[in-house]
């Protein structure tokens, strides 16, 4: 063999081994951890790094654990996301790709906690349609997550998803529970979307248990709605639910059904909707119109009619109780998620009229109270009533005015 050809074969067994070594080098988890995650940050415009590396696969299609996972939007103080441990499956092509295709087989992540404020100014600050979602082909698991608001939080979620990929329909389960003041409810959740990252329908069915203090509120859940994205907003909403309330001894069944936009953007507002409540015993049957809203505690604006006077409630005095016409009503509430502030109610029957103030819950309390045979006759509220006329054992008051005054509500601020 020539001295030239042993110097060519030479050379390259130095450059094969140093190609070895340097591969060597970039597969170590230490140095590999960082560059996928750096891939995937330059990807969304984001800065994802990790304070420690677990297990790790090459073999096949390359596995990778990481720990102490942060997300932030370059320069913010507060993380977008983070996470105790994070598994990616990410293929070779993917890898090759550096960044430029977004295709994994499969992320899982434990304990992650979002924070909806960063995203959002992360989401505010994305040119339009520059937001890639990558694609899981064997999809997405989450266990012990927790979504933080302002004033609530969705806690304990775990989340699953078969298969992530734009364009194509996106199916999942979901449970968690909801906090927000003294109200919880626990969710669990199956949605279907018609195409990830387009607008286009959506459904969701399930159980929701919205709880306070001393009540519960199960309920199954279905919604329908058209999803637009860039508005962050449900078109032709319509849900129904079946539910019950519980407080005690006390079971009042109802169903409820709602259509309408739903603004998500900044907390949820359903306006302008329709509602139509259906009930037994002590819940009445009714249809309204009006808002409903989630920001900065619960808004309720609703004015309809009620369908007749139930009869679980006190008898009217003739000549009210003897009409069949349905009433006319306004109630409004702004206050906490868990419905323990003063609720306004103004109900109407012919030419006799009701204004009054209350906390919900008393009242029903109240009512059940009464149709036990005990309690006080006179309602926990405060309010007028007035009537030309009543037939009250077997008297004929003209001109009636009664006002009604519980001392434990305050004043109010204005007139309902």
């Amino acid at each position: 063999m020539s001295r030239r050809r042993r110097l060519a074969l030479l050379s390259l067994a130095v450059l094969l081994l140093a190609g070895i070594g340097l591969l060597h080098w970039l597969l170590q988890p230490q140095r590999l951890a960082p560059a996928l995650l750096g891939m995937a940050g330059n990807a969304l415009g984001l800065e994802i790094s990790a304070s420690g590396v677990g297990e790790y696969r090459l073999r096949g299609t390359p596995q990778l654990i990481v720990r102490g996972v942060t997300v932030r939007e370059p320069g913010a103080a507060t993380p977008l996301l983070t996470a105790d441990r994070v598994f990616i499956s990410v293929p070779w092509s993917t890898l090759r790709a550096r960044g430029r295709e977004l295709t994994a087989v499969r992320l899982e992540l434990d304990a992650p906690v979002l924070d909806l404020a960063a995203l959002q100014s992360w989401l505010s600050r994305r040119p339009a349609g520059e937001t890639r979602i990558p694609t899981l082909t064997d999809g997405v698991r989450v266990d012990g997550g927790r979504i933080r608001g302002d004033d609530w939080s969705l806690e304990r979620i775990d989340l699953r998803i078969p298969r992530l990929e734009a364009g194509q329909p996106l199916r999942g389960q979901v449970q968690a529970h909801y906090r927000g003041g003294e109200l919880q409810a626990p969710l669990d959740l199956a949605f279907h979307l018609r195409r990830l990252g387009e607008d286009g329908g959506l459904g969701v069915a399930g159980q929701a248990t919205p709880a306070g203090k001393d009540w519960r509120l199960p309920a199954r859940l279905r919604l329908s709605a058209y999803l637009r994205q860039a508005e962050s907003r449900l078109e032709r909403a319509v849900l129904g639910a079946s539910a019950h309330y519980l407080a005690g001894a006390t079971r009042q069944s109802f169903a409820l059904g709602v259509a309408g936009p739903l603004e998500f953007a900044d907390g949820l507002r359903l306006r302008p909707a329709a509602f139509a409540l259906r009930g037994q015993g002590a819940m009445p049957s009714l249809d309204a119109a009006g808002e409903l809203g989630l920001e900065d505690g619960l808004l309720l604006d609703w004015r309809g009619r009620l369908a007749g006077w139930p009869d679980a409630w006190p008898a009217l005095p003739p000549p009210l109780g003897r009409s069949t016409s349905a009433l006319p009503f306004a109630l409004a509430y702004r206050g906490t998620t868990d419905l323990a502030d003063i609720a306004h109610l103004r109900l109407q029957r012919e030419d006799a009229r009701f204004d009054a103030r209350f906390r919900l819950f008393e009242v029903m309390d109240w009512l059940h109270a009464l149709q036990a045979g005990g309690g006080s006759p006179l309602p926990p509220l405060s309010g007028r009533f007035t009537a030309p006329r009543l037939e009250v054992s077997g008297a004929t008051l003209e001109g009636v005015d009664l006002q009604l005054d519980d001392p434990a509500l305050p004043a109010p601020e204005s007139a309902p």
